[in-house]
């Protein structure tokens, strides 16, 4: 299929998924359970996610993935793909994390276990530990900018990793190595919660992001490692990609599918589980995982250096090497959110 009939055979499909959902009285997406359901029964819920799966002779199919192995989850996915026929790409993912409790990344972060930067470095540059004062450890994705705001300098991260939790405030110290990796404040101070783009529980969202105002005196290499990577692009399926994160430094993937709606992420106890839509998905291309644990805030770019997503998730199973799937916040949602630009 070409991308405008895939687009809208996605969209009969989501609408038909939904129909056949409420039919069996089942959630399809965590939004749709209501005020009085709890984040145990959106995980236990057969969620699906939704998206469009570039073909190799070219053209896209559908990508239907699902988290949970029970008998309703796979009843759901033969109905739905049954409507699609052969041009239907189907992958089990399992639970898709980011937190546990407290800007608490599951898997923990282990610093002995990790091969990218957990040092305090300086001066600063993509791919090394940091974090906010009272979260584990992520992942410096690059150097943004406002157009007026010329001289001051920013950090692009998570959320989850800038900011850690709804009660964080402009302003909150954020260290670099993150406390995990053994920062302190005052001593690894450099910069402070600048702004977020907000989350909120029962709400489908796109992106997971924030930025830090660096500290005066803190200087910055953007060079590192691939060149300045200064331009965007939307991704439009198996491009070759790459990323330099804090546990698995870098690591070489491929697109395997776009504008995923209805991936839903465990955020832990003050977001519970949130749902995202039109999100990218990476498989790693090599023998480990495209990520892990700590690399949440990774700039996912092209082999030519052109920035394509903001990391932010990760799955348990599925890839065709079985160390799971990346998820991505499309980048130029991430810069339009915020009101930057890559610096």
């Amino acid at each position: 299929m070409e991308l405008t009939q895939a687009r809208e055979t996605k969209k009969q499909l989501s609408d038909f998924a939904r129909d056949l959902a409420e039919r069996h009285g089942v959630p399809l997406a965590p939004y749709s359970l209501g005020e009085d359901v709890s984040a145990a029964d959106v995980v236990r819920a057969p969620t699906l996610s939704l998206g469009l799966a570039p073909q190799s002779g070219g053209g896209y199919g559908i990508a239907v993935r699902y988290r949970l192995g029970v008998p309703t989850a796979r009843a759901f996915v033969r109905r739905v793909t049954a409507e699609v026929g052969p041009q239907v790409d189907v992958r089990r993912t399992g639970r898709i994390r980011t937190l546990e409790g407290k800007a608490r990344p599951r898997p923990p972060v282990a610093t002995a276990l990790a091969a990218g930067e957990t040092d305090r470095v300086r001066p600063l540059r993509p791919g090394v530990s940091i974090a906010h004062v009272d979260v584990t450890a992520g992942t410096l994705g690059a150097f943004v900018a406002r157009a007026d705001e010329p001289d001051a300098r920013y950090v692009l991260s998570n959320f989850h990793v800038l900011a850690g939790s709804p009660s964080a405030q402009e302003g909150d110290v954020v260290l670099q190595p993150g406390p995990a990796d053994g920062g302190r404040d005052p001593a690894d101070r450099v910069g402070t919660l600048s702004q977020v783009a907000p989350l909120a529980p029962g709400e489908p969202a796109t992106v997971d992001a924030a930025l830090a105002l660096l500290d005066d005196g803190v200087g910055t290499d953007p060079a590192y490692p691939v060149g300045r990577v200064t331009t965007t692009a939307e991704a439009v399926g198996r491009e070759s990609v790459a990323k330099i994160g804090r546990t698995t430094a870098l690591t070489a993937g491929t697109v395997t599918a776009i504008e995923l709606d209805d991936v839903v992420v465990g955020y832990g106890d003050e977001l519970g589980v949130l749902s995202f839509d039109g999100q990218i998905e990476v498989e790693s291309t090599g023998e480990g995982p495209f990520s892990r644990g700590g690399d949440s805030g990774s700039l996912v770019y092209r082999e030519d250096g052109v920035a394509l997503g903001l990391l932010f998730a990760g799955s348990e199973t599925g890839g065709t090497n079985g160390t799971g799937l990346t998820y991505c916040n499309p980048i130029d949602a991430v810069l339009a959110t915020l009101g930057v630009t890559l610096a």
